[in-house]
């Protein structure tokens, strides 16, 4: 028999429990995972109409053939080891290692050549999944909650990069016309600036052109190197920071290629032609004329073009993801600040230096995540009057800039020294506007205590 103070206990713990998954926190990364979940799910679905993997099928191959990216998948098994002690991170590098040993073994002694991807990386993942069995299994309460979230964000990051490809099939399946003719019209508002860097990557030759392309592929390993930098402290105060880069990078991936729906776009170098590395549109390609001669300001108009090069010009990700880092980079040490500054030039001269993406592309980026960033950091503070305003108004800005260079590109070519100062002083706007009230969303340091002046003896 049930003693009544058992049954008190009992009724407390399935109220305390109740009011636990009550919280808002609790009831917010519930439905997030929730709606991570079925996205994921449906983009499987609609790869597999296309015949084609998704990015969960993907994903699971690479915990046994070669990987597509074996840096990635480190950088990932790194983010979920800042949950671990010095101790328990020694075991999972050398768990790691181990593995890809194995791996590398088997496929030797099999004759399996690598010919797509890196021959390196199914130890790490390895890895991130045992960390997850071993917070199901051997975890308990908080120390639980915390593995699985380091788990999470090792998973998310590796994640990411499988659910941007299906992405971009999408896009390149769904979208048989692109609006190249619009953006480029537009961009004589900034001079043409990606035949301008062009001309310039070509005339540094192949050094510059593969260290360029270096930096724009590892993108994603240095915004690693920022963010282990700012969760270097979760091991020892068993707590992830509020607000940190990795975050912001995962949202800019979710909602970039919903725009890329909106307003397809491929880029200069396959709509313009070859250009200096190359490759480009081919037999698509308007006119051959990237990067030597700037494209007439006509008329433009909507143009076909192939189901396979992806629409993902509009706005330029790469120099969102890049400008995260930079903004992310300020609060650490010199030489944190010198490489976000670095990653941030040399990614804007990749973009376009490369006939990847046209000028305004650029100015919509860094418009889009100044946006999401003051989202991010006025969620966190409450939604206070100054962070709406703030997003209202980044919100305003970036639709703006989309509607201009769709209606408006041939007034913005024939006026370039109203335009293109325009676009410029929108675009700092956002930034200044980011700058003043996040200043004053930072706690005052407190100041320090002068010595009170002593007698001195005559």
């Amino acid at each position: 028999m049930i003693s009544r103070a058992s049954r008190s206990f009992s009724r407390i713990n399935v109220k305390t429990l109740s009011v636990a998954w009550r919280r808002p926190r609790v009831l917010l990364w519930t439905a997030a995972t929730v709606v991570a979940v079925g996205f994921l799910v449906a983009l499987e679905m609609a790869a597999r109409g296309y015949g084609v993997p998704g990015p969960v099928t993907n994903q699971a191959r690479e915990a046994i053939f070669a990987p597509k990216s074996g840096f990635l998948l480190y950088a990932g098994m790194a983010l979920m080891m800042v949950v671990l002690t010095w101790r328990q991170r020694f075991i999972a590098l050398g768990a790691a290692i181990g593995v890809d040993v194995v791996f590398l073994l088997v496929r030797w002694a099999a004759d399996l050549k690598t010919t797509d991807g890196h021959p390196f990386g199914n130890g790490a993942l390895w890895v991130i999944l045992g960390a997850a069995v071993v917070a199901v299994t051997r975890r308990t309460g908080r120390e639980r909650l915390l593995l699985l979230k380091g788990v999470g964000l090792g998973l998310l990051l590796v994640a990411g990069r499988k659910t941007g490809d299906t992405w971009l099939l999408i896009t390149s399946k769904t979208r048989p016309t692109v609006l190249d003719q619009y953006v480029a019209t537009a961009d004589h508002a900034l001079g043409n600036p990606s035949w301008l860097v062009g001309r310039m990557v070509r005339a540094t030759g192949p050094v510059g052109a593969h260290v360029l392309d270096w930096v724009y592929v590892q993108l994603a390993v240095a915004a690693v190197v920022v963010a282990l930098y700012q969760l270097r402290h979760v091991a020892a105060e068993r707590r992830f920071p509020r607000h940190h880069l990795v975050r912001t990078f995962l949202v800019i991936g979710l909602l970039g290629p919903g725009i890329y729906m909106i307003f397809p776009v491929v880029g200069p170098i396959f709509a313009y032609g070859p250009g200096a590395m190359g490759t480009g549109g081919g037999q698509w390609a308007l006119a051959n004329l990237w990067p030597d001669v700037p494209p007439p300001a006509g008329g433009p108009q909507p143009m076909p073009y192939d189901g396979i090069t992806p629409r993902n010009c509009m706005p330029s990700l790469h120099t969102a993801w890049a400008t995260a880092i930079f903004i992310h980079s300020r609060k650490g040490p010199r030489a944190l600040r010198f490489a976000g500054t670095f990653w941030l030039v040399a990614t804007l001269g990749a973009t376009l230096g490369f006939g990847y993406h046209y000028g305004v592309d650029l100015v919509a980026g860094v418009v889009f995540v100044i946006t999401i960033e003051a989202a991010l950091r006025a969620l966190d503070r409450g939604w206070g009057r100054a962070g709406i305003q703030l997003v209202a108004y980044g919100a305003t800005v970036f639709a703006a800039l989309l509607l201009s260079y769709r209606f408006l590109p041939r007034e913005m070519a024939a006026h370039p020294w109203f335009f293109g100062p325009l676009l410029i002083l929108a675009m700092s706007s956002v930034v200044y506007g980011y700058l003043r009230t996040t200043r004053q969303w930072e706690p005052n340091a407190a100041p320090v205590r002068q010595p009170a002046p002593q007698p001195e003896l005559v």
